[in-house]
This record gives structure tokens, sequence and C-alpha cells, in this order.
């Protein structure tokens, strides 16, 4: 290439970040350890969990998977749980063992859960009741050899845990029946792992510690490689850009993302380690109601989330009442960030909401917004340190200032590729190291990076580009709705029209004045032509809007 973006950093970030400061997360979970033993690591349901027990813990459970199972440095175990206690004990435990962390989604199908096993070659599970019926429906096609089961209530303690389970499995009848002959339950793999000491490991930067799973709204789901020098990079990354408003062993993190996707797992559970920060996990953000009043107990500092959770909060009439005199940092990512939702975070709790972007592949930021921002200002920020960014055409041309092509993106944090699947590796990669992301984007003249659209989500009317993201944002500001999905469907005369469909906060909001209102804002091309309305909007187990299974569904009506 001729030239790549000169990087451009918010004051007081370093253009470079010291990879070498932690030789493995093992070595940054004990140093972290050492610094604050006596603080809360974890708070889940009320139940605090400080760093000197996760400790404690984690080395049983890692000895129990040396020991007891005898599995081979580098095994691969999976864990299929929401954000409860055991998450922590069974990520840190697996990676101080030098194991690998195959992230398992709680609510993938019994067809998605056997691939996903067979794919990365998981030897060890650990699973919450709840879902173990869909393991059961696979498992003998799987090599998984060793089955760990825990509950809800299983780290909560004495007559809590029993009742938190009692409830669940008889009262709201959440655990449907299961077999899995030989299985262990959790506590017992702790009690078992204690009569052993944990086997120190060499682990370096180029060892696996996740497959992290991704692309299966896309086809068949790819395990991304993301090396302990990976995460090293993207939590040292992270860390720099939040330094300057974060005090060390003090800080409160909302952690209502579920740890097993890569946002959270990086940015709140690694990147706040290294902080001394205490996690309160949030297990299901999804009770909105539930939600506002566990965080009504906490004088936090820093939520992260995707826009959906925080239009959710937002409308919840009890969430304005909180306190959020020491809130820091509102982070949002997944999706993109709509100026409404924006607006009404900064007027409601006084903390701007800032933008960032990332993927699973990158381990995963890419770019933030500066620390110091005030206003939302449409674009996903600047790069973050250590990392180039490269706008680029179809023929992998360089563009200029305001040109929009294909994100790329090179850096430390970038996966070492797709497990056991170099052609799809191939793909991805530029014959000069670069990632691309599939995403369109541009720059503008002071290195902040703007979001058009995903390439494949981008409507073609008339042969003008539509980019689902401006209409959304368009429609998203009508105070008469609540949530929107943008799509093209077919169209005899324009090829594709935009549809959109819509969540309504007002009941009487009609079709018409909703397309009344995008013609203010936008070129009749864009206008919306069709306005579907729903009850909810289908959604990723983060809470990102699922375009693509909203036009599966028009394509079907339309043959």
């Amino acid at each position: 290439m001729e030239k790549i973006w000169l990087q451009s950093y918010p004051p007081g970030i370093p253009a470079e970040i010291d990879v070498n400061e932690f030789a493995s997360l093992g070595d940054l979970f004990e140093r972290s350890v050492a610094r604050w033993p006596n603080r809360d690591a974890y708070v889940n349901m009320g139940k605090p969990l400080s760093y000197r027990e996760l400790e404690r813990l984690s080395g049983q459970f890692a000895a129990y998977l040396q020991s007891e199972l005898g599995l081979p440095v580098g095994a691969r175990v999976a864990l299929m749980m929401p954000n409860v206690l055991q998450y922590p004990v069974c990520l840190f435990g697996a990676l101080r063992a030098g194991y690998t962390v195959v992230n398992c989604n709680p609510l993938y199908t019994p067809r998605e859960l056997e691939h996903q096993l067979n794919d990365s070659g998981a030897e060890a599970i650990v699973i919450l009741e709840n879902f173990a019926c869909t393991l059961t429906k696979v498992i003998a096609q799987t090599g998984v050899k060793h089955v760990v089961v825990t509950s809800l209530g299983a780290m909560l303690g004495g007559i809590k845990g029993c009742v938190v389970d009692l409830v669940v499995r008889h009262v709201k009848k959440l655990v449907p029946a299961w077999s899995l002959p030989g299985h262990v339950r959790f506590g017992t793999t702790l009690q078992r792992g204690a009569r052993h000491s944990l086997r120190k490991v060499t682990v370096t930067h180029d060892d696996i510690a996740f497959l992290q799973y991704t692309g299966g709204t896309t086809g068949v789901a790819k395990g991304a490689m993301l090396t302990h020098g990976n995460i090293v990079a993207n939590l040292q990354q992270a860390s720099a850009w939040i330094k300057p408003r974060i005090d060390e062993g003090v800080e409160t993190i909302i952690t209502a993302l579920p740890l097993y996707h890569i946002f959270s797992l990086t940015a709140n559970c690694l990147t706040f380690l290294k902080f001394g920060a205490t996690n309160v996990l949030i297990t299901n953000p999804r009770d909105i109601p539930g939600f506002v009043k566990e965080l009504g107990k906490y004088h936090f500092s820093v939520i992260t989330g995707v826009n959906t959770l925080f239009n959710a909060l937002l409308n919840n009439p009890d969430f304005a009442k909180l306190d959020f005199s020491g809130l820091k940092c509102a982070l949002g990512g997944g999706m993109a960030v709509q100026q409404a939702v924006a607006e009404k975070w900064k007027k409601v709790t006084g903390c701007t909401l800032r933008e960032a972007y990332g993927l699973t592949e990158t381990s995963p930021a890419v770019c933030i917004n500066p620390i110091d921002l005030e206003h939302f200002n449409h674009s996903i920020g600047l790069p973050v340190s250590s990392t180039e960014i490269s706008i680029r055409d179809d023929d992998d041309r360089e563009l200029g200032v305001g040109e929009a092509g294909e994100l790329c993106v090179r850096g430390p944090q970038v996966m070492k590729g797709y497990y056991k699947r170099p052609d799809e590796t191939a793909l991805v990669m530029t014959a000069d190291g670069f990632l691309r992301t599939g995403d369109i984007a541009n720059i503008d003249e002071k290195g902040f990076v703007r979001i058009v659209d995903r390439k494949k989500d981008m409507i073609l009317v008339s042969g003008f580009n539509v980019y689902p993201n401006e209409v959304e944002d368009v429609v998203a500001a009508h105070p008469g709705v609540l949530e929107v999905a943008a799509i093209g469907v077919p169209d005899e005369h324009s090829g594709e029209a935009v549809k959109v469909f819509v969540v309504r906060k007002d009941p009487q909001l009609t079709a018409e004045a909703l397309i009344a209102h995008c013609k203010t804002s936008l070129t009749g091309y864009k206008v919306p032509r069709q306005v579907e309305f729903r009850d909810e909007l289908p959604k990723t187990n983060v809470g990102k809007i699922l375009r693509r299974a909203l036009r599966d569904e028009a394509l079907k009506k339309a043959a």
C-alpha cells in the first residue's frame, strides 16, 4: 500500500502499549489478587467473592482439571453459563492451568452446541443445569468426556442458595429435564480439587486463551483463536484509554452483558481485574425492573452495554431515580449507539454515553471515543494504542478522508486466525496483515472513524446505497418509537426498498406519521416505503437486533 492512516490519539493516551507487562492472563490474575486480596472481585445476587477467595477457588478448580481429570496443557474447556460467580472461578481456573476456554452461549440450540463442541475439540464442559437439557440431546455425538453441572444458587451459600435453587427448579420451573450420566456437581469439583495443589505451567503470548466463536448468523460458526498475547494487548489498550479517569482499587463496574461475550469478557472481566475493580454481575439483564432495583444497591462508577440495553433502562421510570453521582464512564458497543438514546442518557445520568467499536476477531477493541468526550459525536472514536486502521475499496486501494470503504485493522489484538479454517482466515486477511472487518466506514481529518454500516446490510435503492444505521437513527428520534430495525426488501421499481420494523412506545403511532417524520430528515430514496409494527424485535443474546432474521423472514414472504 502507498499509505496507511496516521493515527490520532487523545491527550495522555500513549501511541504504543507495553504488551510484555504481563506474560499471560494468569500472570495478570496473580498480580491483581496479590494487590487487592480483601477487595470484592465479583458480586452476584448480593453475594460477594473477594480476590483472595477467587484465587483459592479457581486454584481448586484448576487442580481438579489437572489432577482429577488429568487434562493435558492446552485442552479445551467449555463454559456454558450466564453471569454467575461460578463463571470467573472456572474461567481463571482454566486459564491458570494452561487450558483454552471455549465460551458457549447458554441459548444455543442443540445443533449449534454440537457443532461448537466438536469443532473446538472440547474435552470438558461446565454447564448451568437450566441448559443441561440441550447438552443431553447432543453429548453422545461429541468428544466431551467430562461434564460439570452447576446451579444458580450453588455459590450463593446457605439458606439463600437453597431457596434460589428451589424457586428456579420447582416454582418457576426453569430447569427442563436432563440426564447426563457420570456428571459431577460443581461443588464436588472444588472439594476434590482441594486435595491437590495447582501445578504451575508455562504459558506464553502465543498460546490460545480462547476459542471465541463468531459468524453463526452468516454461516457455520468459526472459532477465532485469541491468544494470551491478543487479550493482554487489548486489555492494555483499553486500560490505557480509561486510566486517566479510573482510580485503582475503588471502582465498581456493572456487568450486564454476559461474560461469555467478548465485549464483556475483555472490557469488564479482564481490564477491570487489572484495576482491582468490583464487577457486579447481572444474571438476567432482560428483567429491567429487577436490574434497576439491583443498580440501586451500588454506588457504581462504570457501566457497559449495547444500545438496546441503555434504551430499555431509560424507559424504566425508576431508572432516573438512581444516584448517578459516582458514574464516571458509560460505554456502548456491540451495535451502533443511536443519537436519541445517547442524548437521553446524558440528560438522565449526566454522563456521556461513549461509543466504542470492536470485533470478536480483534479481542475486541479497535476504536473508542476519548474519555473526556462531552457530547455524542456519531463516531466510534479513535483507534486504540498500537493499532493501525485503513479504509479500502473492493480493489484493496486506500481511500481518502471522508470516503467510505471497508474498515481494515492491524494490531497486536488481531486474532491468530480461525481455528482449523485457513481458507476462511485468508478471506479476511490482506496481504499486508490487515483484518477486513466487513464494516463500511470513513475517517475525518481529525482521525475519528464513523461506521456507515455492515457491508452485507447495505440496501441498494435504484443504484443508491442506503445504510440502515442512518434510517434507524432518524426513526429512533421519533418520541413514539421504542426500537427499530431497517432492512431492504425486494421492489420491482427500485430493486430494493427500505422497510422498518418498529416497536412502539406510543401505541397511537401510525405508519403515515412515522414516514412523514422520516421525510423531514432523509432524502426520498432513503425514506421507508414500508412500516411494520411489532411487539418485539429478534435479538442476539447481548441484545443486538438481528436484521438478518427480519430480512430472511421478508424474503420468504416475498417468494
